[in-house]
């Protein structure tokens, strides 16, 4: 059975609310229990463990409230995802200027009615922009985490509609929403619909969805936090990037932030041999931090399913490279 140590920490991260140790120190008596001999009930706790992860949903809370999309805009629910993440950004491994940005964002939001009362308005409409893997999508829980909010995220490909003016008249309704329910908005692969107006291929819907996602955004007036987070910052339209009140760019992890993405997804484990975090990090410059992270995650699993006590460093190493290719 597990570790009396292995048992406290699961119930205390529980408590907390702290997903990942949770998930991490289950993982760790899953480890302990192959190592026993135990490789059926271990696989059977993996298996477990990738359920809950695949399937995870929380019930969402606004103001003591359960909240919900009722009346007039029940459409959106085939439109938006709402969630209440609980992830902190000190929970996430940044690079110094994107925290330092996120950071700002948080502290003029937490003042906001400060600000207000000198005429001010509070960073709220963000660009985040840079590679697949690198934090964006993860950047609007944080946020969302941070301030207590929900996380609403909006689906656009159920938002491009064959009917002229029906993804309009859609478009409009999710930015009452923001009025209605203050939360953390993100049109995540924004260059969907965001591409540049002159372009030749660009006609119809598409088009007229980009000139109203101008329209609501300028004259968007809540309290909520409104991302667009793209990979393609190049095909944007120009007249996007003065509607936001602040631009991120997010790149790849350096060898140190890699280290540190390394230590907080091995922690708890050892490694086969004595090869040093930072040799493994060399290796895996040029990757995004979920790459990094699923890397970890594979060699985890071969030390659970080979029934070893260790990480294998090989199969560490191995992952990084496929991931490379």
């Amino acid at each position: 059975m597990a570790a009396a140590e292995q048992i406290k920490s699961l119930i205390k991260s529980f408590g907390d609310g702290d997903e990942s140790r949770f998930f991490a120190t289950a993982m760790q008596i899953a480890a302990s229990e192959a190592r026993k001999g135990h490789t059926t009930f271990a696989q059977e706790l993996k298996s477990l463990i990738e359920k809950a992860k695949k399937g995870r949903s929380e019930t969402i809370v606004d103001r003591g409230k359960t909240i919900s999309i009722s009346g007039p805009k029940r459409e959106l629910n085939d439109l938006i995802e709402v969630f209440h993440p609980k992830i902190k950004l000190n929970d996430m491994v940044l690079d110094e200027h994107v925290k330092m940005s996120l950071t700002r964002v948080v502290q003029e939001q937490r003042k906001i009615e400060l600000l207000r009362k000198h005429n001010l308005t509070p960073r709220r409409k963000l660009l985040l922009t840079g590679l697949p893997g690198c934090g964006k999508t993860m950047t609007a829980q944080a946020l969302a985490g941070e301030l207590g909010l929900a996380v609403f995220i909006i689906r656009l490909d159920g938002l491009i509609s064959k009917f002229m003016g029906e993804s309009i008249a859609k478009l409009r309704m999710i930015f009452d929403s923001m009025e209605d329910h203050r939360g953390v908005y993100l049109f995540d692969e924004f260059d969907s619909i965001g591409t540049h107006r002159d372009q030749g291929q660009d006609v119809g819907e598409i088009k007229r969805v980009l000139n109203s996602f101008l329209i609501n955004i300028e004259k968007d007036q809540s309290n909520s936090i409104v991302i667009s987070a793209t990979n393609l910052p190049e095909s944007l339209d120009k007249a996007l990037f003065r509607r936001f009140d602040d631009i991120i760019r997010y790149p790849l992890p350096d060898v140190g932030e890699i280290k540190k993405v390394l230590k907080k997804n091995l922690s708890g484990f050892s490694l086969s041999t004595s090869t040093s975090v930072d040799k493994i990090a060399k290796e895996a410059v040029g990757l995004s931090y979920s790459d990094i992270v699923r890397a970890c995650e594979e060699a985890i699993k071969e030390m659970i399913i080979m029934g070893k006590s260790k990480i294998p460093v090989s199969a560490l190493l191995t992952s990084i490279e496929k991931r490379k290719q």
